[in-house]
């Protein structure tokens, strides 16, 4: 299949290399020009403009966006669908919130698939998770791309019509918030507690048959591992993006409560509220997790 990708950034630049990888042909933009070249130095096609890329696809226009959420998203479809057919299929992997992607989908004529990601950088090897929404049809019609960039077959599903593979992706990112919370809370107990605990030994054995093993304490026994059992100078301030404001935001106007991942979100409001100092440990933590699976910056302390 002949895929257009629109956007070269650590993520865009994975689909590029995933798809070439299975055997995919891509045709690649992004307003870099060196991260043009770089894709036409992997085997891409790379192209100077939006438009060229639907130029240079043939009869079946299949275009993969991977631009920061928002107006950024909206800018690229607006220059695009002048030269896409009805029967175009546009992909937007990033993180738009669940209604600009049904107002997005309402507004084209062509088919647009909402595209939750998760996997970040850090499964550049392995592949991503994928959740899906819009019609059923072009879910298919992308299928074999879909196989290339997640894990497999397996990794990827049609949610339900557009809107609900990003609002599935955003429920998702909310469980992340709560999950790295509980890790960095029973971690900041045994730093702080009773015994001298050499920590990469406890992620290590906790990932070896325990019930709360995972990749984000895998995440948390490289952490210790390269920053030692205190952290080191690990600052207390967790950034993030809106997704678990979205979370919270929904849960309320559904009625339905969401105790752990409004508290997740509130300790990372506070961590950015604070002065310098150590801070609290479980927040120095959910910082350096975000640099494992997403290659955020971590964010360190200047008095360390």
């Amino acid at each position: 299949m002949e895929l257009g990708v629109i956007g070269l950034g650590r993520m865009g630049r994975i689909v590029v290399d995933r798809c070439l990888d299975g055997g995919h042909d891509v045709v690649a933009f992004d307003i870099d020009a060196d991260a043009r070249a770089d894709a036409g130095d992997a085997g891409a096609t790379a192209v100077d403009s939006i438009p060229a890329v639907a130029d240079e696809l043939g009869d079946d226009e299949r275009v993969w966006l991977m631009v920061p959420a928002g107006d950024p998203v909206d800018a690229a479809l607006d220059e695009l669908a002048p030269h896409l057919g009805s029967e175009a299929v546009v992909v937007d992997g990033g993180n738009s919130h669940f209604e600009d992607s049904t107002r997005r989908a309402s507004e084209r004529e062509f088919a647009y698939l909402d595209c939750g990601t998760s996997g970040g950088p850090a499964s550049a090897e392995n592949g991503f998770s994928l959740m899906v929404g819009g019609p059923e049809w072009a879910y298919d019609e992308l299928a074999p791309v879909f196989d290339a960039v997640a894990t497999g077959p397996d990794g990827h599903d049609r949610m339900g019509p557009a809107g609900a593979g990003h609002y599935v992706k955003m429920v998702h990112n909310g469980v992340e918030y709560a999950l790295m919370q509980a890790y960095g809370e029973g971690f900041e107990l045994l730093h702080d507690g009773r015994y001298d605990l050499d920590l990469e030994a406890v992620a290590r054995t906790w990932n070896n048959g325990a019930v709360i093993r995972s990749w984000l304490l895998e995440l948390c026994e490289e952490a210790f591992r390269e920053e030692g059992s205190d952290l080191g100078d690990v600052a207390d301030h967790v950034a993030g993006g809106s997704t678990g404001t979205w979370t919270v935001q929904e849960g309320l106007e559904q009625e339905v409560p969401l105790p752990l991942i409004y508290q997740a979100l509130s300790e990372r409001f506070n961590s950015r509220a604070t002065g310098d100092g150590e801070g609290r440990f479980s927040r120095r933590l959910a910082n350096r997790l975000r640099y494992g699976f997403g290659r955020h910056e971590v964010a360190r302390r200047d008095d360390a």
